[in-house]
């Protein structure tokens, strides 16, 4: 593989701001290697052919991110079949809303293995290899909601404030090696799963951002796209809010 071309690991590839995120990263050239646990291939098969139509070339693989085994298995299959990673993407999430005298603890545990445990495996298994070749960019992605908190959102909110804190504990462990890690905190962005939230509650929370809009997926995706670039390599540690003011 030439020189220029790079590539990349996105955990929650096959859709909304992990496709985005996808499609930002790919250049004529790159490899990209997408997860998903969707119900089916179709949304997967779709993000496939959007890849190869802008040159690069693309694997989706249908696995559980809490299944540590097998995060291990994709990454270095990955890496052998590649010789190198250089992104790796903590993009899947997932949420279980409820009042938090109300939330039961399959709630709240599901949520902080999918998001915060999960992330922690894809960290590790790409950290190792990155480490020994001395180079990589790792983007977690928190949100506003584990910055500030929100009402409903006690497992989420949890997850997201330890993937900070998880962040900027791998920022310094890895930084003497090459390796760079950040995170961003969307705050309201229009994907499915934003979607879901009644209408008049949403403009009430469109309302409240300076912005006056909801972000979009590809708002994310320039960023995290910035962030796994050269004119990034002297930004480590940060988490970089993505809310259109909504957190300042």
């Amino acid at each position: 593989m030439a020189e220029q071309n790079k590539v990349h690991l996105i955990t929650g590839g096959s859709r909304g701001i992990g496709r985005a995120i996808a499609l930002a990263l790919a250049s004529e050239g790159d490899v990209v290697y997408f997860n998903h646990f969707d119900p089916d291939d179709s949304a997967a098969d779709e993000t496939i052919d959007l890849l190869k139509q802008a040159g690069a070339e693309a694997f989706g693989q249908k696995f559980d991110i809490c299944d540590q085994e097998a995060v291990n298995a994709w990454v270095g299959q990955a890496y052998e079949a590649q010789g190198r990673v250089d992104n790796l993407i903590n993009n899947a999430g997932i949420t279980m809303d409820g009042l938090l005298v109300r939330m039961s603890a399959e709630q709240f545990n599901k949520v902080i293995q999918v998001n915060l445990v999960g992330a922690f495996y894809c960290l590790q298994a790409a950290a190792k290899l990155m480490m020994k070749q001395r180079f990589g960019s790792i983007v977690g992605l928190a949100s506003i909601a584990g910055q500030i908190g929100n009402p409903g959102q006690a497992n989420y909110s949890a997850s997201k404030g330890g993937l900070i804190a998880l962040t900027k504990t791998a920022a310094k462990e890895l930084a003497p090696r090459g390796v760079r890690v950040n995170a961003v905190a969307p705050g309201f962005i229009d994907t499915e799963m934003t979607k879901t939230i009644p209408e008049k509650v949403a403009e009430a929370m469109k309302s409240m951002i300076p912005m006056r809009r909801a972000g979009q997926p590809e708002d994310v995706a320039d960023v995290v796209a910035f962030l796994c670039s050269d004119e990034a390599r002297y930004l480590t540690g940060q988490v970089l809010s993505i809310s259109g003011g909504l957190y300042m």
